[in-house]
């Protein structure tokens, strides 16, 4: 069975081959994808899926209105975690990109409207013989970093926003010959 080349241990493989590329339309599962690839950066995705049980009991379920009012002390005590990633800087970006989604969510009726806006509501279909064909940005992913730090996002990189819309199913980019790619948006 052919799998995209990144998909090489157990914890990858599962990923790959239930989750990644599926779309996603959950505002709370939506935010725990923005959270999550922000932990990323800089890491490899394998941390991050290690963490990431770890993360959902810590982050109170990626509950948006409870992750944006935590305060120092719940900061303090998530920074002394060993099971997430301990930087500060991220932390404190997930608890400010929880209150933007909020605002998101009053002005626009859902973020997964707003983000699914940059694709015209719809997965975008590519063409990949092989990873090194997928880039690590797109117009789209300028144009969906470009508005969300505009709205108080931050660790919202158009690189960050491209693996984002991967994951979430905004883009499908399971190379050509990859089982996931026809499961996920069958040929038209």
């Amino acid at each position: 069975m052919k799998r995209c080349a990144w998909a090489k241990n157990e914890l990858s493989i599962r990923y790959h081959d239930e989750e990644w590329g599926v779309p996603i339309h959950d505002d709370r599962k939506l935010f725990e994808f923005l959270v999550l690839e922000g932990a990323q950066a800089g890491l490899s995705w394998d941390t991050i899926l290690k963490k990431r049980d770890r993360y959902r009991e810590v982050w109170d379920g990626f509950d948006p209105e409870k992750v944006a009012s935590y305060d120092e002390q719940k900061t303090q005590a998530l920074l002394a975690d060993p099971g997430i990633v301990r930087n500060r800087l991220k932390v404190a970006s997930a608890v400010r990109n929880a209150q933007a989604l909020l605002r998101v969510q009053r002005e626009l009726g859902s973020f997964d409207a707003y983000v699914w806006g940059f694709v015209g509501g719809r997965p975008l279909r590519r063409s990949r013989l092989r990873m090194s064909d997928v880039p690590a940005r797109t117009p789209e992913s300028d144009a969906m970093s470009k508005d969300l730090l505009r709205r108080g996002f931050t660790f919202v990189g158009s690189t960050i926003c491209y693996a984002f819309m991967q994951a979430v199913g905004m883009v499908n980019d399971h190379v050509t010959g990859c089982f996931r790619r026809a499961e996920i948006s069958p040929a038209a």
